[in-house]
């Protein structure tokens, strides 16, 4: 105990950061235990990743009738969904119907973003700060900040000299865009480029994408839910609930047996036809068992992939520039396509291969390109995240000793079981790094560790303990674990965000546990089950 420390309660039990899917779902599960919680928001309302995404085109890529909360099955009965695919306002109307029947809003303070926190070793307890110039102190700090809500604007020449309006499809206007006349540029060719860009080509008068890096795209075969569908989905709701939570991503999928090479050319081109028929993210990936992890084997699949590509777009030049290379299918995440390589097509739409052209300045007028300059009335960067680590390092976060949370990922991140980083008592974070979570249906994962983190607190309160941190030598075995398991696979051959490599001067760490969701839930359980394995639960201070 420090000489000047003085022992003290918190103000409250729990505190939350962000009010997305996650943090509403953990404000939930604290207040069933009663403890006093308060949840910092940075927006103006509720919602996450689904409040501030709200460009034309934005929809989840996991199933709607998936991509829910399970743990009321009075929630599932009442809820209806009416696509396959939910755009960002259906998905928005869900949470904020989910924070209104659950009387979670009186939780939330929103427009409040945590700027620092700082432990208390004496007291055992963080104390915070906010951008509005509020203290509080907690016991418990639980950083539901999303592992998308960072968001990523590349540094170019000449940025500000722009004379038209620029937005970033992360935070978009809640008003709406006329783009109606207007010639648009589009920067960035990821998910949301390859969701924004079909709609934009249906409504500006004309379309420039700059690419730098071709993405994979599915079909998503979206479609209105039928009722008799919906409502058998709701009838085995209780069994389907329980297979994803048992599931190795969060979805309910009948998972391969054999190698892709031990099958002839035509029964795995049939496989992959079917596949690609399903509409489904995970479909092609999962017809075989060594996609991800054999060279030879994802080959088979991304040939199969590049022809439907060029089968698509009728240009063979602007084809070629859309056919990803370089690094195998999956370890980028790949997309949905509701229209996107039909939208080069059109006349008016225009690709430009910063590969071959790379951008030398945004200028007053548009964007001038080694091949001179494309003149545009409006800017929409589509161009990512600090995904995973950004919300967590964005906050001055001091652990023991007076060490930062970035001074010790300055090399990557370090933590046990993906949930607390030693030196970091009573900090927790949901879906953060080395964990499942972006590689599996999100929701899935973070009622998972909502869950692990409630009956954590839960069990440390029913021994009078009122701290718990992580061991150096568990951290150390987990960290190196999960570097171990995605050295296996062929995620790592790819310089894609999973890694840090869109952002500049980020540790290159692959950032997500590969092993599977069901294995490691498994391991949570087994750790909680034998008391906190690879934890020191301490407490009361002194």
């Amino acid at each position: 105990m420090n000489a000047t420390a003085q022992p003290a309660a918190p103000q409250v039990d729990a505190v939350v950061v962000g009010a997305g899917l996650a943090g509403l779902y953990q404000l939930y599960r604290l207040r069933e235990l009663g403890l006093h919680t308060r949840v910092f928001e940075a927006e103006g309302d509720v919602g996450g990743t689904w409040y501030r995404n709200r460009y034309p085109g934005a929809r989840c890529d996991i199933e709607s009738m998936s991509y829910s909360y399970s743990f009321s099955p009075e929630l599932d009965q009442e809820w209806v969904w009416s696509e396959k695919y939910a755009t960002q306002p259906e998905i928005l109307r869900y949470i904020h119907h989910v924070a209104d029947r659950f009387g979670l809003r009186g939780g939330v303070t929103l427009n409040t973003r945590l700027t620092r926190a700082v432990y208390d070793e004496g007291a055992h307890l963080w104390r915070l700060s906010t951008d509005t110039g509020e203290r509080v102190t907690t016991r418990f700090l639980v950083m539901a900040s999303g592992c998308s809500s960072t968001a990523r604007t590349p540094a170019v020449p000449g940025a500000d000299s722009f004379a038209g309006p620029v937005h970033h499809t992360s935070h978009w206007p809640e008003e709406e865009i006329d783009f109606t006349g207007r010639r648009v540029a589009v920067i960035g060719t990821g998910s949301s480029g390859v969701q924004i860009i079909p709609l934009l080509a249906e409504r500006a008068a004309g379309l420039t994408v700059f690419q730098r890096t071709p993405a994979y795209a599915l079909p998503a075969r979206n479609r209105p839910l039928r009722a008799a569908e919906v409502a058998g989905w709701k009838a085995g709701y209780p069994e389907f609930r329980a297979a994803q939570r048992r599931s190795k991503g969060g979805s309910v999928c009948a998972m391969p047996t054999r190698s892709a090479l031990e099958v002839s050319e035509e029964e795995r081109t049939a496989t992959y036809e079917a596949a690609w028929q399903e509409g489904v993210l995970s479909a092609i990936l999962r017809s075989y068992t060594d996609i991800l992890v054999d060279e030879e084997a994802n080959e088979t699949v991304a040939a199969f992939l590049r022809a439907k590509i060029r089968s698509a777009v009728t240009d063979s030049r602007t084809a070629e520039r859309l056919v990803p290379r370089g690094f195998p299918f999956g370890a980028k995440r790949p997309c949905l396509d509701s229209g996107y390589y039909a939208a080069y097509n059109q006349p008016h739409v225009t690709l430009v291969d910063l590969r071959e052209t790379p951008i030398e300045e945004i200028t007053r007028k548009g964007i001038r390109t080694t091949d001179g300059e494309h003149r545009v009335d409006m800017i929409v960067h589509a161009t990512g995240f600090d995904s995973v680590t950004g919300s967590l390092l964005a906050p001055e976060i001091i652990g023991r000793g007076g060490v930062s949370l970035r001074k010790k990922w300055a090399n990557g991140p370090r933590n046990h079981l993906g949930l607390v980083a030693a030196g970091f008592p009573n900090l927790f974070t949901v879906t953060g790094p080395l964990s499942p979570s972006v590689l599996t249906n999100m929701v899935v994962s973070i009622e998972q560790h909502v869950e692990w983190i409630t009956d954590c607190i839960a069990h440390l309160r029913s021994r009078g303990s009122t701290e718990i941190d992580a061991t150096s030598e568990a951290e150390e075995a987990w960290t190196a674990h999960v570097a171990d398991l995605a050295s296996r696979t062929l995620y790592p051959a790819a310089d894609s965000w999973y890694l840090g490599a869109n952002v500049p001067g980020k540790p290159r760490v692959f950032l997500a546990y590969t092993g599977g969701a069901d294995r490691y839930r498994e391991t949570c359980d087994v750790t909680a089950r034998e008391g906190y394995t690879g934890f020191v639960l301490s407490g009361p201070p002194d």
